[in-house]
C-alpha cells in the first residue's frame, strides 16, 4: 500500500503537459477486438486502467507491443470471457461486450465492478443489444451475450448514457446494415472513438450531436489513432493553479472541450490565457463564489464537481453546488471537512461556505476524482497532507505526483507503515 504526502502552501510555476485522455484510451483500445489487423495508436496515458485493459486483451488472446506507439495485434481472439477479478476494478471493462459479440457472436462479461461513486447500470447497453439481435443472460454474476450476426436497429436511450454510446457504437461496426444511436451522448472520446473507428474504415456520421448514424461493415481493417488529451487532467491543473495562488503553462490540451468549466473558472476569477505554448493559467488574487450543477457534455462535467468543490472551499463566499449524475459523489465531502473545509450535504447539493485556509490532515480516498480533490487541497493547505487509498488516483492520472513536483509541488509517494 502506498500514499502520497504532500507540503502544502507552495505556489507552482513552469510547465506542465496534458497526457493522452484515459476516457478515450480506453474504448480505442477495446475498439481493436473488432478487426483482424494490426492496431497502432499513440499517447496512450501510462494509467492502472490501461493496464487492466490489456491483461483483458491478453485473456482474450490478443498480444501487445508497448513503445512510442502502442501496437495491438487482435489476429485471432481465443477467449472471449471478461473474468471478475479484472472487471470488478475497471468499469469500463464492459466495453469488451460489444466488440467481443460483433466480431466472435459471443461474450462473457463480468457484471462491472469500479469506483464507488453510485449505481451505474448497463441495461441500457443490453436493451440495444437485444435489439440489434443477441440473446442475453445473466447468469452467476456475468453477461452471457449471444449473436449469430447482429444487424442494424435504431436504439433510443432513455437516459444519456457514454459507455452504453461506446459500446453500441463498436458493436454497430460489424453489424449489417445501418444503426442510429438517439440520445447518444456527445462527449469529445465519443468523438474520438468515432474517428478511430473510421481509420479502421467505418462510415459514422453524427458523432458529437445527439443522433449518431453508423454503416456497418463485414470486416475492418487496422487502426492507427492518435487518443486526445485529457480534459480532466487539464482542468485539474487549471484549478490546481486557481487554488494554490499560482501563474503555470499547461500544453498538450484542448480548451474547446472544457467549455462550462472555463466558464466557471472565469467567473471566480482566474485568468486563461493562450500562449505559444498553450494555455497560460493565473489564480486570481481572491477566488469568488459561484454555484455550479453537474450535467452531461457539453454541461459541467461530474468527473470535475470535487475538484472544483474543494476550489469552493477557498472562496470568499458560501456556493452550492449540484450533483445530478451518481447519487454517491459526495463521499470526499468528509476528508475536505478534516482539512477545515465548511460543507454541509442535503441529497444531491452541497453548501459550501469558503475559508481563508486549508490544513493538512490524514486524509482517505474513495474515488478517482475524490482523490484529485484531495491532492488539490493538500497543495493549498498548510501543513501535511497524507492521501491514503491512491490506487484510485492511478487509475486516471499519468505520474500526477511528477507533474506537480516538476511544478514545484512538495510532494512524494511512500509506502504506508502498518
Amino acid at each position: 500500500m502506498q500514499k502520497i504526502v504532500i507540503e502544502g502552501g507552495h505556489k507552482l510555476k513552469g510547465e506542465v503537459k496534458i497526457s493522452g485522455a484515459k476516457n478515450a484510451a480506453l474504448p480505442c483500445l477495446f475498439a481493436s477486438l473488432l478487426t483482424d489487423q494490426v492496431c497502432e495508436f499513440r499517447n496512450i496515458p501510462r494509467l492502472r486502467d490501461i493496464n487492466t485493459t490489456l491483461q483483458l486483451l491478453a485473456e482474450f488472446g490478443v498480444s501487445h507491443q508497448v513503445g512510442r506507439r502502442m501496437s495491438i495485434n487482435p489476429v485471432s481472439v481465443k477467449h472471449v470471457r471478461a473474468s471478475y477479478e479484472l472487471v470488478k476494478t475497471m468499469r469500463a471493462s464492459v466495453l469488451a461486450l460489444g466488440p467481443l459479440l460483433a466480431r466472435t457472436g459471443r461474450a462473457e462479461v463480468s457484471l462491472p465492478g469500479g469506483c464507488a461513486i453510485g449505481a451505474r447500470p448497463i441495461n441500457l447497453h443490453l436493451e440495444a443489444l437485444k435489439k440489434m439481435g443477441a440473446s442475453i443472460e445473466i447468469k452467476e454474476g456475468y453477461v452471457l451475450a449471444k449473436a449469430k450476426k447482429l444487424h442494424g436497429a435504431k436504439i433510443n436511450f432513455d437516459d444519456v448514457t457514454v459507455t452504453g454510446t461506446e459500446n453500441i457504437m463498436m458493436a454497430a461496426a460489424l453489424a449489417n446494415g445501418e444503426t442510429v444511436l438517439e440520445n447518444a451522448a456527445r462527449e469529445p472520446e465519443i468523438v474520438d472513438l468515432a474517428n478511430c473507428l473510421r481509420s479502421a474504415g467505418v462510415e459514422i456520421e453524427g458523432d458529437g450531436s445527439a443522433t449518431i448514424h453508423i454503416q456497418g461493415r463485414k470486416n475492418l481493417g487496422g487502426i492507427t489513432h492518435e487518443i486526445i488529451p485529457d480534459r480532466i487532467e487539464m482542468g485539474t491543473f487549471m484549478i490546481a493553479a486557481a487554488m494554490t495562488g499560482s501563474d503555470f503553462v499547461i500544453s498538450g490540451g484542448r480548451m474547446d472541450h472544457i467549455e462550462a468549466l472555463v466558464g466557471k473558472l472565469d467567473e471566480v476569477g482566474v485568468e486563461l490565457i493562450e500562449v505559444e505554448k498553450g494555455i497560460r493559467v493565473k489564480a486570481p488574487k481572491a477566488i469568488r463564489y459561484t454555484d455550479m450543477s453537474t450535467a452531461p457534455y457539453p454541461g459541467f462535467a461530474t468527473d470535475f464537481q470535487a475538484q472544483f468543490m474543494a476550489l469552493m472551499t477557498l472562496a470568499s463566499g458560501s456556493s452550492v453546488i449540484v450533483e445530478n449524475i451518481f447519487e454517491n459523489r459526495f463521499m470526499h465531502v468528509a476528508e475536505l471537512n478534516r482539512m477545515g473545509a465548511n460543507i454541509k450535504v442535503e441529497g444531491n447539493s452541497a453548501f459550501v461556505t469558503g475559508v481563508k485556509k486549508l490544513s493538512g490532515a490524514p486524509v482517505m480516498a474513495s474515488d478517482l476524482r475524490a482523490s484529485a480533490a484531495l491532492v488539490l487541497a493538500g497543495l493549498a493547505a498548510d501543513g501535511i497532507t497524507e492521501i491514503h487509498r491512491i490506487y484510485h488516483l492511478d487509475r486516471g492520472y499519468d505520474r500526477i505526483e511528477h507533474k506537480l513536483r516538476k511544478l514545484g509541488a512538495r510532494i512524494k509517494r511512500t509506502k504506508v507503515k502498518f
